[in-house]
């Protein structure tokens, strides 16, 4: 299967009238930009991609001035060194990013992985927003013997360069995209659907995703975590079968003064599902922690 191409592929790519392409970190990224007001920073989770913001993007761009890249590697941003797809060469690649965007946001929204490198970000004094809202955010490592099996298995499928190409080819067969989405406990419309199946068919965008599991290490960030400065809102969706809503108790274990919005219901991929749901909620934690500055 071919790698995504812009010129091939992104015609029918939600919000495509808001997307630019900018060099930052020594690689192209795909940005979407729109709306005006505070700025807010949109970042993703592992193998997703700007898409996933289809319809929460437009109705928070009626407040904020929204900025969503697509991760490194990640749909039609290039791919970086395999080394800098780690939490802190990812945050570090987006910090750059946003200096070249001359981007300060106030209000920063990250799905999964994505919360982790906003956190990331903001201990490293790289970003200082007031908020950080993490969506089913991936903060705790994997518990047992999957803590110990999961990365060096990640390791030995992207060491082989055929792997990548062997799961795009999976994911063209009837049936593999869903299955793969109900694992997640969220249904979502047939666009999201066919976007992802658009998605895990490029053998580059499911590289860079194996490459960040292989790279990911969660307890740097776990032991920094008391200081984190912007108020941090949890929400948790009661049917995420990737993440469970327990992580959030976690987190709020960790930081006190963390608030956690339980919605039931909903799945992993939940700001998809609700996106209008999702927006009030950043709308009005962003609302009251600006008016207490």
């Amino acid at each position: 299967m071919p790698d995504l191409v812009w010129s091939r592929d992104g015609g029918d790519w939600p919000n495509r009238d808001a997307s630019l392409f900018v060099e930052a970190a020594g690689f192209r990224w795909h940005v979407q930009k729109m709306g005006q007001g505070p700025q807010l920073l949109l970042l993703h989770g592992t193998g997703a991609a700007t898409h996933s913001w289809r319809g929460l993007a437009p109705i928070l761009a009626q407040h904020f001035a929204v900025i969503a890249p697509d991760l490194p590697g990640h749909a039609f941003t290039q791919s970086p060194s395999a080394h800098r797809l780690s939490l802190p060469g990812m945050a570090s690649d987006v910090s750059q990013l946003l200096r070249v965007l001359d981007a300060k946001p106030a209000i920063v929204v990250g799905h999964s992985a994505g919360a982790a490198i906003l956190a990331r970000m903001c201990l490293d004094g790289k970003i200082a927003p007031c908020l950080l809202v993490s969506l089913n955010g991936a903060f705790m490592p994997f518990g047992g013997i999957a803590n110990h099996l999961f990365s060096p298995l990640a390791k030995l499928l992207i060491m082989n360069p055929l792997v990548p190409r062997m799961f795009a080819s999976q994911a063209s067969t009837a049936g593999a995209v869903e299955r793969l989405l109900q694992n997640t406990g969220s249904a979502i419309d047939a666009q999201g659907i066919a976007l992802y199946r658009k998605l895990v068919r490029s053998p580059r965008h499911v590289a860079a995703a194996l490459r960040m599991m292989a790279n990911w290490r969660l307890e740097p960030l776990l032991h920094d975590l008391p200081r984190l400065a912007p108020a941090l809102l949890l929400v948790a969706a009661s049917n995420d079968r990737s993440i469970s809503p327990e992580v959030a108790r976690k987190v709020r274990e960790i930081v006190s003064q963390a608030v956690i919005e339980r919605v039931p219901g909903l799945g992993h991929l939940a700001h998809e599902e609700q996106p209008k749901l999702i927006a009030d909620l950043v709308a009005r934690y962003a609302a009251r922690t600006r008016g207490a500055d």
